[in-house]
């Protein structure tokens, strides 16, 4: 069973999934400035649910970001710890991917990059790209994967939350890890924060990052 784990986000995300991927139960959520207090417990109220145990997770798999400091760093913090008590291995997946992957008909994934700029990945690319508020219409279609924190701040209007992130997340993890069953480095795997600087920045996990 992979246990995922998404917090990039005001609007977080967990799962449950067969080592292939398949779905067996998740759960979502809007939390503000509590992950730290609510992030296991909701965890494992989803296992007690589902009928299953922590001792029974084969893998744990995390979004990465980009996201606030609090969030990814308490998620990947949870998921190292699961990782190392378990003897399990441990996914880290870029955050924008699994939202997109949760929205067949999504033509972007946005994230938060700052007080007026925001990450953007569109099905079509390679790495996301930071995009300023004015110009994010034109960018991301007519049907976005957006944080409803976000979505407000910019007036995004008609938009998806990334509530069911973390199932993709599973699958994504699933695909990872039947390639390297070992998962990822767990002295070195770290989250993408909030904000790249500006011009070009290179993140361990997601490629280039660039303004568009």
């Amino acid at each position: 069973m992979i246990i995922a784990i998404e917090s990039a986000s005001t609007d977080l995300s967990l799962a449950l999934a067969e080592p292939d991927g398949t779905l067996i139960a998740d759960a979502a959520w809007t939390s503000r400035q509590r992950q730290s207090a609510e992030l296991l417990p909701h965890l494992l109220q989803l296992l007690d649910q589902s009928g299953h145990r922590l001792d029974q997770a084969t893998a744990l798999a995390v979004g990465l970001g980009p996201g606030s400091f609090t969030g990814l760093r308490v998620a990947m913090s949870l998921g190292k710890g699961l990782a190392l008590s378990l003897g399990r291995p441990l996914v880290g997946v870029p955050s924008l991917e699994a939202w997109l992957a949760s929205d067949a008909a999504a033509t972007a994934a946005v994230a938060r990059a700052g007080a007026s700029e925001a990450y953007v990945l569109r099905p079509a690319d390679a790495a996301p790209h930071i995009v300023e508020r004015d110009r994010l219409a034109e960018i991301i279609g007519d049907h976005p994967v957006v944080p409803d924190e976000l979505a407000a701040a910019f007036e995004l209007g008609s938009s998806a939350s990334p509530r069911r992130a973390a199932a993709a997340l599973a699958r994504l993890a699933a695909e990872r890890l039947a390639a390297a069953p070992e998962g990822d480095d767990l002295r070195t795997i770290e989250p993408i924060y909030l904000r790249a600087p500006r011009g070009v920045h290179d993140t361990p996990n997601e490629g280039r990052v660039t303004w568009l």
